[in-house]
């Protein structure tokens, strides 16, 4: 089970979560007090302890507060101060920061104060279930179990099975700048969202000063909690009129499916159509170019006059796929014909992509020849993991890497021959040799080999499982039985977190994850990256080294309890946990060596 589900359970707000959608999805919201379900004690604390957990909850607002100036000394003293917030709600003012993109421009992220995100994480978690019930089924940008592979396994499947040779794209533009607030109050209405409370509270959410520019007439703040969710709610109307052409629309007789839609006709005057969106990033599929240019009149007609936004003629395209590669998500699609005439997709690495990958990875370069320190040869390391995790669903994703090595190796060559030696491994790390060939030569640089950029293997994309659910108990259990990683899917993810740990730390923590078999020494269940605690059995602090032998791979909510203090902590994490006696009998033994007191069952 997730994290986000254990809480989901811990708090008590599960079967809500599931009622809701349930509802939802009968068309059936009205008259649901859904104020009352956010204002709850259990909801409030659920948000608390989720923006608690988040990356983001250091990052400041105009205010300078974090999540650590919100710790909760009185739990009903905090729960009554929130809900007096919100009995006449003023957000307060965002803090504007413009972060750079891919492309060398700028986008504007809007940074609520922490009181104001939490207040959002609150309206988000009751929201989403409902919304999720009437969401189309092929948008997949953040969303629940759903990932920018989905998106481009689809696209694949859609070009190959489907036939469909011919892609629109539309470009929005300025697409969360420039959403209608009030056109999007009406599609919250429309979707589920009936109580008129929430609404007022979401309307002045968009409405919230921007510091130093003032109100915001319309857009949804990137940044924000809320914005992901509203997002794919202005869009999700376009989803379903596209889909309504074709893959929903109704006919008196049932044909035979190939991409479990409703019919799959052979003969009709329908203009065939799919879409894929990621966000604010969609593809239309079509199977001929004629038809193409109708819709993309028609998609152009229906985002200016029943969204109100505006698209980017410069940036809209219509691509036959049997010419020219599509780009979509960092990848490049495109079909090529095989053996018996038939046409099979194939994609790569997108030339803005390995542009931009070349330059970081020169940048990388010069930091590590600049000062060659362990911290910056392991942050060369972790990008490399990265992009090459990223990439490996790419068909030519071994042409790609090895033409970007091939680029950036007089780089390599001229900044770090005087550091290291360019050799053979000899005796590499474990992370090295669960990765990458111990034959081919790379750069040793303080007794660490930087990991070869054009050593990757292409891995086949997955399909998202329509199967799996967050809101219902069938579709939890899917999950759970259906999405059981390897170790060595989550070695390459853990290799990739940053941590300014030594080396021998790092080397020795994914030793003993893969000894563990990727298991919790303490409860026995298989962690997922995200959850992979290192304890040292000995702390630093009584002299305790990172030696292999100091580790042990632990659940991050038992490492919490081997060192907590309080009985406020101590009660919590027993409680999330539900270790059996044999399991608190281990744990105890660990909080012995830290000079701390047993728990008792």
């Amino acid at each position: 089970m997730s994290t986000e589900l254990r809480y989901y359970e811990y708090y008590q707000m599960q079967e809500t979560f599931d009622w809701l959608y349930e509802r939802s999805s009968q068309q059936a919201t009205s008259g649901i007090d859904l104020y009352k379900i956010i204002m709850s004690e259990e909801n409030i604390l659920l948000a608390y302890r989720t923006i608690k957990t988040n990356t983001g909850s250091k990052t400041a607002g105009i205010d300078n507060q974090t999540i650590s100036d919100f710790k909760i000394q009185n739990k009903q003293k905090f729960v009554d101060d929130i809900r007096r917030t919100l009995e006449n709600y003023q957000p307060k003012p965002v803090r504007r920061v413009n972060i750079l993109k891919r492309n060398g421009k700028t986008r504007p992220l809007g940074i609520p104060v922490m009181k104001d995100r939490l207040i959002q994480q609150m309206f988000k978690q009751v929201l989403e279930p409902i919304c999720e019930a009437r969401f189309f089924k092929h948008s997949y940008g953040f969303r629940p179990n759903r990932s920018t592979e989905h998106a481009i396994a689809r696209c694949n499947f859609i070009a190959h099975k489907c036939k469909c040779h011919h892609i629109v794209d539309i470009d929005i533009k300025g697409f969360f700048d420039h959403v209608h607030h009030g056109k999007l109050i009406k599609q919250l209405f429309n979707i589920g969202i009936k109580d008129r409370r929430v609404l007022a509270v979401i309307a002045k959410m968009l409405k919230a000063t921007v510091a130093g520019q003032g109100v915001s007439r319309c857009g949804v703040p990137q940044g924000g909690v809320l914005s992901t969710l509203l997002s794919n709610v202005v869009l999700n109307d376009l989803d379903w009129w596209i889909a309504n052409q074709w893959e929903t629309f109704e006919t008196k007789k049932k044909y035979s499916s190939v991409d479990n839609t409703h019919h799959v006709l052979k003969k009709s005057r329908l203009k065939k159509m799919h879409i894929v969106r990621y966000c604010d990033d969609f593809k239309i599929f079509t199977n001929n170019h004629k038809h193409a240019i109708k819709i993309y009149h028609a998609v152009k007609g229906y985002i200016e006059q029943r969204l109100n936004l505006e698209i980017a003629p410069d940036k809209s395209r219509i691509t036959n796929l049997r010419r020219n590669y599509s780009e979509f998500l960092g990848f490049e699609l495109k079909v090529v014909k095989q053996k018996k005439q038939q046409y099979v997709t194939v994609s790569r690495v997108s030339k803005k992509a390995k542009s931009r990958i070349k330059k970081e990875t020169r940048e990388k370069i010069k930091s590590i020849r600049k000062s060659p320190t362990r911290k910056n040869i392991n942050q060369y390391n972790q990008y490399v993991r990265g992009i090459q995790n990223y990439y490996q669903k790419a068909t030519l994703v071994n042409h790609d890497f090895s033409s970007i090595y091939y680029s950036c190796l007089p780089a390599l060559c001229n900044r770090l021959m005087k550091l290291g030696k360019y050799e053979v491994p000899r005796s590499p790390p474990i992370t090295y040799k669960k990765f990458y060939p111990l034959t081919k030569k790379t750069f040793c640089v303080r007794n660490i080999y930087l990991f070869p950029l054009d050593s990757v293997k292409w891995k086949r994309l997955e399909f998202f499982k329509p199967q799996i659910n967050n809101y219902t108990l069938d579709g939890r259990l899917y999950k759970s039985k259906r999405l059981k990683p390897s170790v060595y899917s989550e070695l390459i993810i853990l290799s990739a977190m940053e941590t300014d740990n030594s080396i021998e730390y790092l080397d020795n923590r994914l030793s003993r994850y893969s000894m563990q078999n990727g298991k919790c020494a303490i409860t026995g269940n298989f962690l997922r990256a995200q959850d992979v605690h290192c304890h040292h059995v000995i702390p630093r602090y009584s002299g305790g080294t990172d030696e292999f032998t100091n580790l042990v791979i632990v659940h991050k909510w038992v490492h919490r309890l081997i060192h907590s203090k309080t009985n406020e902590a101590i009660d919590e994490y027993t409680q999330l946990l539900q270790l059996s006696s044999k399991q608190l009998e281990k744990l105890n033994k660990y909080r012995q060596k830290c000079n701390l007191t047993e728990l008792i069952k």
